[in-house]
């Protein structure tokens, strides 16, 4: 075989396997939904976007229910345990278990519950809810007063901390992707 034809077979292969990896069957097997009814009842509940949700979770645990953070956020939404039990108290939630948190229905709530929080604190606005989740409302509304960080999507690499400028970024990318991959199953 000459050499042009092997470049020829060879981006035929790339061109084949590039449409058959851009199916939804293939992005829906990347991108799973696991606790799908719980995200969507958390999500009308709350008044929380479930995509937002998904995004979340992916970032936080990618659906391992029994993962624990270095700092100690524990679960699904990896909520810390103080963030928790202030949540619980102030939703008037009623845990049936001390080791609620690795319970995905009652992680999905707390951690729903607290984005909704964030979500009337900063106004719908999705980048520094997402911020915020990470570093916490205080920190972010820091930022905002000192103008260190407008709280643009633009301007995501303005954020002061490494760990929380990542996050808001994969954050954003799964809401996103989550979005065009399943557009009418979440509805």
């Amino acid at each position: 075989m000459t050499r042009s034809k092997k470049a020829f077979v060879f981006l035929f292969f790339l061109m084949a396997v590039f449409f058959l990896l851009n199916t939804p069957t293939v992005w829906k097997w990347m991108y799973p939904i696991k606790y799908q009814k719980e995200i969507l009842e958390a999500s009308s509940r709350y008044q929380v976007d479930p995509y937002l949700i998904l995004a979340v979770i992916r970032s936080e645990s990618g659906f391992e229910t029994d993962r624990v953070s270095r700092k100690g956020a524990i679960g699904l939404m990896q909520v810390m345990p103080d963030t928790a039990e202030w949540i619980v108290e102030q939703a008037g939630l009623r845990p049936t278990s001390e080791q609620y948190l690795y319970d995905p229905v009652v992680n999905i709530n707390i951690g729903t519950w607290y984005l909704s929080f964030l979500e009337k604190r900063y106004e719908g606005d999705l980048v520094k809810v997402i911020a915020a989740y990470n570093a916490g409302p205080g920190k972010v509304s820091s930022w905002l007063t000192q103008e260190q960080w407008n709280g643009k999507r633009e301007t995501i690499e303005d954020i002061p901390f490494g760990e929380t400028r990542l996050y808001v970024q994969r954050v954003l990318y799964y809401h996103d992707r989550y979005r065009s991959i399943y557009t009418e199953q979440l509805q």
